[in-house]
């Protein structure tokens, strides 16, 4: 049953909690140990509360969830993990996790507890609203950002990636939802109303708009933000950007494998070395060379 419980939290989908690190990286803040410490509590937190609402999803979605290929194999909906036992998970984990929230930081607790609200409405009602679903999951991601902010007490985290948060999270949000309609052949059925909403020729246009404003909202913050070395050497990492859009394009579109982003993360190679190669390139820029 522990075992059943851990793996309906998702551990496996905290990737996307690492967005807390981003005002550490961006405000230079990296190498201080206090704000280090502070974020890595703060993502700790972040990921019970994100698997809190992995719960409340899995409940809610239990009778559509056994009518899907796959999310049927869950422990919720195949019946491994009982749902009263569940649901009290559901109610204890964030029981716990906000108080030591607001201890750790007053305005993180305020800003989890807004994630927490947004995404239990998601899970009962706005994920049933085409556009605002996906809306809505760009906005956890940008909640997960801004909940970083309080914790390094950034001074010079550009509004820029606020926006480029939003356009990434939509680009892979609506990645998602193309897949999901790929598995089920085009034909969504009974198993989620949503995809009812969408098709994928409407799909791939929204994925271009976005695509094009992620790239371009990324270019403006490497040579219009205020924080950054007047060397404009930032603009060497556009490149990354660009190739792990089109690597993600990539696997949606020729691999046929563009299910939820943590599972491409973890399982495409050329993704994961683009990845670390960009990491790497921004602790050199912001950290190691000179103005």
């Amino acid at each position: 049953m522990i075992s059943a419980l851990i793996r309906s939290l998702r551990p496996k989908q905290w990737t996307k909690n690492a967005f807390i690190f981003a005002p550490l990286v961006f405000d230079e803040k990296l190498l201080y140990v206090e704000p280090l410490i502070k974020t890595i509590l703060g993502f700790f937190l972040l990921c019970l509360i994100s698997g809190t609402v992995y719960l409340i999803n899995d409940v809610v979605d239990i009778e559509k969830d056994r009518q899907h290929p796959t999310k049927r194999h869950r422990p919720i909906p195949s019946g491994e993990l009982p749902l009263n036992v569940a649901i009290w998970a559901a109610i204890l984990l964030p029981a716990i996790s906000l108080p030591i929230s607001f201890l750790l930081d007053p305005l993180f607790g305020v800003i989890i507890t807004i994630y927490l609200l947004l995404q239990i409405a998601y899970s009962l009602l706005l994920k049933n609203i085409v556009i605002i679903d996906v809306l809505t999951i760009a906005a956890g991601f940008v909640l997960r950002v801004a909940a970083g902010v309080p914790l390094v007490e950034a001074e010079r985290f550009s509004p820029w990636l606020y926006v480029f948060t939003t356009l990434l999270a939509l680009f892979l949000g609506l990645g998602k939802r193309r897949q999901e309609i790929v598995i089920l052949n085009g034909k969504p059925g009974g198993t989620r109303a949503i995809l009812r909403e969408y098709n994928i020729p409407f799909l791939d246009a929204m994925m271009s708009v976005v695509t094009t404003g992620t790239i371009i909202t990324y270019a403006f913050y490497t040579f219009s933000a205020p924080n950054l070395p007047g060397n404009h050497l930032m603009m060497l990492t556009i490149p990354f950007v660009i190739y792990g859009i089109f690597r993600y394009l990539y696997v949606i579109h020729v691999q046929g494998n563009g299910g939820a982003p943590d599972e491409v993360l973890l399982a495409d190679r050329p993704l994961q070395a683009n990845i670390l190669l960009f990491g790497l390139s921004v602790f050199i820029i912001l950290y190691l060379v000179p103005f």
